[in-house]
């Protein structure tokens, strides 16, 4: 694939766009609603939890997707999101660097998913990626998507430290062959993180996959995507490459913190 005109494909698909109400409420349903921080505690992860469920009554019924964790606190967020449409998702293998031995990464998989983790949040060795060792990428994904068991499996690129465009592309097409769910912009750790560079190059992937294959992957930006318009750029550029079939939570994800809030401003609610 040629990007040499990969701005101008973006500023074409981004322009005149406005946030409406309608299409904030939608927003909204796409957000995993994230702390991870080292501060995190039980009260921190328990008012992040509040605000998921008070989500679904602030918008008559469309809440947040899901909200996302550090594994040490997924079997006290599990028990909290009882009797609620809102899944549990925790970061795991050593986030964010992926820097850890690779059993002890799949241990942490493996104890998320059993204290009630339903998504992993994987990140690739980029070290690996960028010294052109994607048989051990592919290799740690295979593992973590076998720990995950009946969890989905969302596998961080780590797209601004892989930078280069086809490196992103084949990152991406070795995760989606290997077992992601989904496959993720970014920690949120770095920067840059999200990019709608990167974006673009994600879907792109993804709809070739889709193409060869018949098997919908979803797409999850995150990182530094606070405010609605940003938020709303990335839904257009899945709408664009991929279709409004990937325009629902099974498919597109948001990660974000500071987000929902400022979507709120917008509902005025």
């Amino acid at each position: 694939m040629n990007w040499e005109h990969l701005s101008v494909n973006i500023d074409e698909i981004i322009k005149n766009n406005v946030v409406t109400n309608d299409i904030a409420r939608e927003l909204i349903s796409f957000i995993d609603l994230t702390t991870l921080e080292g501060t995190d505690n039980n009260n921190v992860v328990k008012q992040l939890i509040e605000q998921a469920k008070d989500s679904y009554n602030k918008t008559n019924g469309k809440g947040v997707a899901a909200v996302c964790v550090y594994p040490n606190f997924a079997g006290f967020a599990s028990n909290e999101l009882k009797n609620t449409n809102i899944r549990l998702a925790c970061v795991a293998g050593a986030f964010p660097s992926g820097q850890s031995p690779l059993h002890i990464r799949i241990a942490e998989v493996e104890h998320a998913v059993a204290h009630g983790a339903q998504e992993i949040d994987m990140v690739i060795s980029r070290g690996a990626a960028l010294s052109g060792n994607l048989d051990f990428v592919k290799h740690e994904i295979v593992l973590h998507k076998n720990a995950c068991g009946d969890a989905h499996l969302k596998v961080i690129l780590e797209t601004g430290e892989l930078k280069d465009p086809d490196l992103i592309y084949n990152v991406s097409m070795v995760a989606m062959e290997n077992g992601a769910d989904f496959i993720k912009t970014s920690t949120g750790k770095i920067s840059p993180a999200a990019t709608l560079e990167s974006a673009f190059v994600m879907c792109y992937a993804i709809r070739e996959y889709y193409a060869l294959t018949g098997k919908k992957i979803g797409f999850k930006p995150a990182g530094g995507i606070r405010e609605p318009q940003e938020a709303y750029n990335y839904y257009l550029i899945v709408k664009n490459i991929l279709g409004i079939d990937w325009l629902n939570p099974n498919l597109f994800r948001i990660g974000a913190s500071k987000l929902l809030t400022n979507l709120y401003n917008i509902l005025a609610i």
